[in-house]
């Protein structure tokens, strides 16, 4: 997927996911965000998490944004990592599944209490905390649906919002 310049064009930002299959042992996270600040790339999401006990591993989910070339330049910074064994950009090298969850606190009664319960519905927002004057929610989907979720709840009394991050998957028969 190679971007051609256009006379005046400037090439494209777009957000990139990725898979990064690394050591489970302490500073690894750290040289790894360390190689995305010290180059001035910017981590929209990023979630981290054990995958194999027996061989001390663990996945970097990763979102970031960028033209073609740097996403490039990044995973080939990856790569060179000592604790990194494998880079997978997901948005090109891979059909996959991303979800993020979101808890999601509203305040408010009467009619805003009514709407958010409606709201919460038509997104399959299951509500697992409430009280005389609050609820929380929890949300799963898409960043994108996570975002207008709350949106809707900001003018019905949103409080407070926790996100895990996107976390992502290869389709089919296809692993990291």
């Amino acid at each position: 997927m190679a971007y051609e310049i256009q006379d005046g064009d400037a090439p494209q930002i777009e957000r990139h996911t990725m898979a990064v299959l690394v050591d489970n042992e302490p500073g690894v996270l750290a040289r790894v965000v360390g190689l995305f600040s010290g180059r001035g790339y910017n981590i929209e999401s990023l979630t981290v998490a054990e995958i194999d006990r027996s061989g001390h591993m663990s996945r970097i989910t990763v979102v970031t944004s960028g033209t073609l070339m740097i996403i490039e330049q990044i995973k080939a910074q990856l790569m060179r990592l000592v604790p990194v064994h494998k880079v997978v950009d997901l948005t090109i090298e891979a059909p996959h599944v991303e979800r993020e969850l979101a808890l999601v606190k509203v305040v408010g009664k009467g009619d805003a209490r009514v709407e958010a319960l409606r709201i919460a519905d038509i997104f399959r927002a299951r509500v697992v905390d409430s009280s005389n004057k609050s609820f929380v929610f929890e949300i799963v989907g898409k960043t994108g649906k996570i975002n207008a979720f709350v949106e809707l709840m900001e003018p019905l009394g949103l409080k407070d919002v926790s996100r895990t991050g996107v976390v992502a998957i290869a389709r089919g028969v296809t692993a990291l």
